[in-house]
């Protein structure tokens, strides 16, 4: 009996399907925009503002868009907003007619919003179609069908920038981000027949179950019909059908399917499923079709996060809806390059802060593999109930089907209403796990912000899963990529964590058209500290936390500092992935060696490029990649290995140095100087030794340099060598004819600390300085410096890691190379300069800083950190936590270098990399440098 029904079932199924097939897509929902649809494509309504720029009179306005930057009203931060003096409460009123033709008369009609900040009335030619929709991020719908006519219709909006709902005001419009005004999202019609699938929800789990609910219009004893398929069309399995008994009521389908790919975010294998509604004669009245994506999340109590059965580590971010000329208007492009450039991080997830995203750019995580936490907007303060209830609502019907969604947000940071944590499962049949960012709430601990000592104890003691949905806080150049190293690896150890979310992607820089002067510059305006949070900056330019966040989040992990000299070519990797296997990426390998310090070209010089052997290595495990490296590896002077994922993409570049090299740091130095008498010139105040056309004068009061001089003109470099951050009393300075050359040596002591400078001179060499010292206590740095005038630096060209500065708590991400950058005055998150040209750099084996007066080349027998000038403080800095302490001195060359903190943590609360630095064993640091004053530019 039951396979005669099945074969009933079957037959039925076909001959829908041929009915279907013949009325072609005539059924589907038509849209017809009104609007544009994106921040490209926009489309002129007449409009009228109350207040602020450009009111009290009717002209155009580009629709969808935010009208401050159209040139209308004021621009507001939220936090502005709590105060009625700079509040921004201006009213918009738009008119656009639109046409209906004779054949939508059979039609029900829909106009539908996707955004429109805040409070908004429709009108259809003159008469209001509804209650005012308050809440500015949720797309929201009328039925219009009774309002219009054949021909022209007229369509008036008027959108109120405040909301006369406090609750909606307070939790939107008071936050820590912009609030902006106007209808900035499409708006269209969409036009369906008189029964209709309104919409639908899926829940297709990994082991192939998928179970549909259905709403719709239709009457008792029509049917639905269900067929997947892949996205190109092909159907997978068989049709289903269900009837419809109730026509109030969701009705079920459901279906078993066998040999699914499954969606993650390694692996985002998508389907879709097309929906029909006929009626009792099997005439179809209208289809649907909703992309999904196979795919079970599972939240293990005391455990963590399980995506179809893996565990799952989040490498997250937080995001605004933001771009920096349109606001919150945006396009699927820039979801796209978004999206990318986290990827291009080695992220697998994004939070939406503090409010749902645009349609597609939950469809670009779909497609291109991102897990998503969903929030409903509530910045420190919540919703009411009757209107939480309607916007929650909103939210979740539109991205139900979403797979890319694991969570959902019940606003942030106390912006929650815990009586609408039970309302999500009314409308996801997936019955997600609610969150509450900031709280301890449903097995989750994400607390924001938490300091090393926290994550410490949270490893050893605590059983709630882990998942900060804000940390590292990036303000100006601190946090993000600065600290990250200890944080991850503490997070990597525990039992029970599931990563976290980085704050946040971008500076929310706001291009300001009512401070652009004609001629001058683009104004962008991060409100003083609120907003230069950003990894990127308004325009995606990448801080060096871009890189750091790379290699430190890679699945393909590789934690080697440093090559040995019995370094046998298998490096240690971590498969850090939670499906993919090694196998499936490739790893290629390039031997380099380094033109010198007079070569203008900047590139490294390829000796030998290569793959290592194969390497299968599961998820989640350890192994060695042998390099398969040749016979004379060990000539070359570098060592990149590159590891690109299976759509081969760029995971990361490591890059080590041979330590096999020669000490000799520059292919142009000779390792022998010539002995040769110099006669000294001496005064009570002075010592001038000229050796070859170089002179050089020493202050014997001091003992430090004093200038340089040669004929095509002095160099005033002077006021070192000196003990960064230590004035140390001169105990003794004196002068001789040594072997090798005249030598020159001053030696201070005092408080338990020493420093001896000895400086060897010879005729047409670089003077050698060897130094040496021995320092008591914690210090923020470590090593010489030197004094020049700032004003003459023009650039600088090393050999190092590069390009960008680092910090003690910063140093992976960068890459061992040549490289050059011109002086600038950049500071991270008020400039948007990249990379910045003063702070520290790492690796440095020799350096042509590039003055007015000629270049001065440093060489070190040994890497150094450089120390090039000290970074300017950001002017709406409220605290040094993000401006850690530089040595008083133009130039340095040191061992230690400082930490730097985040907007709310000091350094030392970041972990062991972001401590000061001492000298335990009382062992006195010795180093050589070279200073070559002949090369004039």
């Amino acid at each position: 009996m039951f396979k005669i029904k099945q074969l009933r079932m079957l037959k039925l199924c076909s001959l829908l399907l041929l009915g279907m097939a013949n009325a072609g897509l005539a059924q589907q929902s038509q849209r017809v925009y009104l609007s544009g649809t994106d921040k490209d494509q926009t489309v002129l309504w007449d409009f009228f503002c109350s207040k602020g720029q450009n009111s009290g009179k009717w002209t155009k306005i580009a629709v969808p868009s935010n009208w401050e930057f159209q040139g209308f009203g004021k621009y507001t931060y939220g936090v502005e907003n709590r105060k009625d003096s700079t509040k921004a409460d201006e009213v918009g009123m738009y008119r656009h007619s639109f046409q209906v033709p004779n054949d939508w008369k059979s039609k029900r009609v829909m106009i539908v919003f996707q955004g429109s900040m805040t409070d908004t009335d429709v009108k259809i030619n003159g008469k209001s179609v509804g209650n005012t929709h308050q809440g500015g991020f949720t797309q929201f719908e009328y039925e219009i069908t009774p309002f219009i006519k054949k021909g022209s219709n007229l369509l008036e909006v008027t959108v109120h920038k405040e909301s006369a709902n406090r609750s909606v005001d307070v939790a939107e419009r008071h936050g820590d981000f912009w609030a902006f005004g106007g209808i900035y999202r499409p708006v269209y019609l969409e036009i369906k027949p008189r029964q209709f699938i309104d919409r639908i929800a899926v829940d297709a789990k990994a082991n192939g179950h998928f179970s549909l609910d259905v709403f719709t219009t239709a009457h008792a004893g029509q049917q639905l019909m269900a067929q997947v398929q892949t996205l190109n069309g092909h159907n997978v399995g068989e049709p289903f059908l269900a009837k419809i008994n109730r026509p109030d009521t969701a009705v079920n389908l459901k279906q078993v399917f066998h040999d699914v790919k499954l969606w993650n975010a390694e692996t985002p294998n998508l389907y879709q499923v097309r929906v029909s509604l006929t009626d009792q004669q099997g005439k179809l009245l209208h289809t649907l079709t909703q992309r999904f994506g196979f795919r079970t999340v599972e939240v293990v109590k005391n455990d963590g996060l399980y995506v179809n059965g893996k565990k799952v580590v989040l490498r997250g971010v937080n995001r605004h809806t933001f771009v920096p000329e349109t606001g919150r208007t945006t396009s699927k492009a820039v979801s796209i390059k978004d999206v990318q450039l986290m990827q291009a991080m080695n992220m697998n997830a994004v939070r939406m802060s503090h409010y749902p995203p645009d349609i597609h750019f939950l469809d670009v995580c779909d497609s291109l593999g991102m897990y998503v936490l969903d929030e409903l907007t509530g910045w420190q303060n919540k919703y009411d109930t009757i209107a939480g209830r309607k916007l929650l609502k909103e939210l979740v019907i539109r991205d139900v089907n979403h797979p890319s969604i694991l969570f959902w947000d019940n606003g942030n940071e106390g912006g929650w209403n815990r009586a609408l944590d039970g309302d999500y499962a009314l409308y996801d049949p997936q019955k997600r796990t609610v969150l509450h960012p900031w709280e301890r709430f449903n097995g989750f601990d994400t607390k924001h912000y938490p300091d090393y000592g926290y994550m410490a104890n949270s490893v050893l003691y605590d059983r709630d899963i882990l998942m900060p949905t804000e940390f590292m806080h990036g303000l100006f150049d601190g946090g993000h990529g600065a600290g990250l190293d200890d944080f991850w690896d503490l997070m990597l150890k525990h039992p029970h964590g599931a990563g976290g979310f980085l704050w946040v992607f971008m500076d929310e820089g706001v291009v300001r058209t009512d401070k652009q002067l004609p001629g001058q510059p683009k104004v962008i305006d991060v409100f003083g500290n609120y907003a230069p949070d950003g990894i990127v900056g308004p325009h995606y330019e990448k801080e060096a936390s871009f890189y750091t966040i790379k290699e430190i989040w890679s699945p393909v992990r590789i934690t080697r500092k440093q090559l040995s000299p019995n370094f046998d070519g298998n490096i240690t990797v971590e498969n850090h992935y939670s499906f993919t296997d090694l196998s499936q990426c490739k790893f290629s390998w390039q031997l380099v060696s380094f033109p010198n310090s007079a070569d203008t070209t900047a590139q490294a010089i390829v000796n030998h490029t290569g793959q290592p052997q194969p390497i299968s290595l599961p998820a989640g495990q350890t192994g060695n990649l042998n390099l398969n490296l040749p016979r004379d590896w060990r000539k070359s002077e570098a060592l990149y290995l590159t590891a690109t994922d299976p759509n081969g993409k760029e995971l990361f570049t490591w890059s080590w140095t041979i330590p096999t090299q020669s000490e000799n740091p520059d292919h142009t130095l000779s390792t022998q100087m010539q002995a040769e008498t110099l006669q000294p010139s001496e005064t009570a105040a002075a010592l001038a030794l000229k050796a070859g056309s170089i002179t050089y004068t020493f202050d014997k009061t001091t003992g430090y340099l004093a200038k340089v001089s040669r004929p095509a003109g002095d160099i005033s470099l002077t006021g070192g060598p000196r003990l960064a951050g230590k004035q140390l009393p001169l105990k003794s300075f004196r002068h001789f004819a040594g072997s090798r050359g005249y030598e020159v040596e001053a030696h201070y002591q005092g408080d338990g600390n020493s420093f001896t400078a000895h400086w060897l001179f010879a005729s047409g060499q670089p003077a050698e300085l060897t130094y040496e010292y021995s320092q008591r206590g914690a210090a923020d740095f470590m090593g010489v410096t030197f004094d020049y005038p700032q004003e003459n630096v023009t650039g600088m060209k090393w050999l190092g890691r590069g390009p960008y500065r680092v910090w003690k708590n910063r140093l992976r991400g960068l890459k061992y190379g040549v490289w050059h950058k011109a002086y600038n005055d950049a500071v991270t998150g008020e400039n948007f300069i990249s990379p910045e040209f003063k702070g520290f750099h790492s690796e440095v084996k020799w350096v042509v800083i590039e003055t007015r007066e000629g270049n001065i080349t440093v060489y070190s027998d040994e890497p150094v950190f450089l120390q090039m000038m000290s970074p300017s403080k950001p002017k709406a800095a409220g605290n040094d936590k993000t401006s850690p302490p530089f040595p008083e001195s133009t130039f340095g060359f040191l061992d230690n270098i400082s930490a730097i903190g985040t907007k709310f943590q000091d350094a030392d609360q970041m972990g062991p990399q972001s401590q000061k630095n001492t000298m335990l064993n009382g062992t006195p640091v010795k180093r050589i440098l070279r200073f070559d004053f002949s090369k004039t530019h």
